[in-house]
């Protein structure tokens, strides 16, 4: 398993992976973005594009990971928490914010595990599922 920043020529993998640009032709783009900008970062478990990750520092001067995602054959291996993991390693700032939609247990028991507490929640990005925002203290 190694981890690192993602490559353009990742890009085709990890549009396979998203489970939301199966129907969604701008993530392709969005993820593009996040490859250049060096925002997003891979874990390669095999040769395989297991999962990808996004942290980037500009949420109110802080570090926020944007996104999280692990392909669903790789999933229950621990790898969102190892992303996670990284993520707190390399967070260039004092606190270190991310969020998920409250429906989503499993992300929420994941950051809880990494040591991540609540601090508040989003009303009105997705309808009926408020956002819950989640905050790491970046002990440095």
């Amino acid at each position: 398993m190694d981890i690192r920043p993602a490559r353009i020529g990742d890009l085709d993998a990890l549009v396979r992976l998203d489970t939301v640009a199966a129907h969604n032709a701008r993530r392709a783009v969005q993820i593009q973005g996040w490859i250049e900008d060096r925002l997003c970062h891979v874990i390669e478990t095999d040769g395989d594009i297991a999962a990808y990750g996004v942290l980037h520092h500009h949420f109110f001067d802080c570090g926020f990971i944007e996104m999280l995602m692990v392909g669903e054959k790789f999933r229950r291996r621990r790898l969102g928490l190892r992303l996670v993991d990284h993520f707190k390693s390399i967070c260039e700032r004092p606190k270190l914010f991310t969020s998920t939609n409250r429906s989503n247990g499993a992300m929420q028991s994941l950051l809880k595990e990494a040591g991540f507490r609540e601090s508040g929640h989003i009303e009105n990005l997705d309808a009926d599922d408020p956002e819950q925002v989640f905050f790491w203290p970046c002990e440095r």
